[in-house]
């Protein structure tokens, strides 16, 4: 479970005379094609300000400063990108990069999938119901010969963690600063040797454990979590493998709603 790439964000503050700004935004909007298909490019906002009309930023998100300057500036991408911006280089006011640090977050407006499944009680009896399945099913029974008692228990704790609820995963076995906590679980499938049929049935086993123990059943939510179990369990089955070693320490994952956040229509 490797962390996520260190990305760049550069941004770019404007001041545009307010009879210049409907030709800026057209011309950002032809310049953003180019932008887009730059494999450089992750996204990019144009944003106004609400304050002073004249005020506009543009915020990019590079997969790095060194793609950015010497990829993206050296490509047709960059040609065809600037040559629609070109006449307002001058109402450049700041162009920087920025590196984003650890403090980032959502807010309460979207709710966690932690919370909309049902918080701690509804993943304790998520995992309850799923190692009762596993310890009665003759192809992961084996894998988990010996399952301590408190088990399904550690495991309410990683998946609650995992979709944004309390860090109590990393507080009790991630060492002192929480740290070590993925570091923790990944040790527990070293040299396992999970096969893929193996991995498939688990997949299985937990959405119906999800079925049983009354999970959300919107689209936006099974969606989000089935993507987090198929991610997780492929790559079990990686550090199962006989080659594979623990990896460096780096945070609990956290998994969020991705492409569609939930309908609260």
């Amino acid at each position: 479970m490797s962390a996520s790439p260190a990305h760049t964000v550069e941004y770019i503050r404007y001041r545009v005379p307010a009879e210049r700004a409907a030709e800026f935004l057209s011309a950002y909007t032809r310049a953003a094609v180019p932008l887009a298909a730059a494999p450089q490019c992750v996204d990019y906002e144009l944003a106004r300000c609400e304050e002073d009309f004249e005020h506009f930023v543009l915020r990019i998100t590079w997969t790095s400063t060194k793609d950015h300057l010497e990829g993206f500036r050296s490509s047709e991408h960059f040609r065809d990108f600037f040559a629609h911006i070109r006449p307002y280089v001058e109402n450049i006011e700041e162009m920087r990069h920025y590196t984003p640090t650890s403090v980032r977050g959502s807010g309460a407006s979207t709710p966690t999938l932690y919370a909309w499944a049902g918080g701690a009680e509804r993943f304790e009896r998520l995992t309850e119901v799923f190692y009762e399945k596993v310890l009665a099913d003759d192809l992961l029974a084996p894998v988990f010969a010996g399952l301590a008692p408190e088990h399904a228990a550690h495991v309410a704790q990683w998946l609650g963690e995992v979709f944004g609820g309390p860090a109590a995963y990393s507080r009790d076995h991630g060492g002192p600063d929480g740290s070590g906590a993925h570091g923790h679980m990944v040790s527990k499938h070293l040299g396992k040797g999970i096969t893929e049929p193996q991995r498939r049935r688990w997949v299985n086993l937990m959405q119906d454990a999800a079925d049983e123990a009354g999970l959300p059943t919107d689209a936006e939510f099974r969606s989000a979590f089935v993507a987090y179990v198929e991610w997780g369990t492929r790559l079990a089955v990686s550090f199962s493998s006989p080659e594979a070693t623990r990896p460096a320490d780096q945070p609990v994952p956290t998994w969020t709603w991705g492409a569609a956040p939930p309908y609260q229509g």
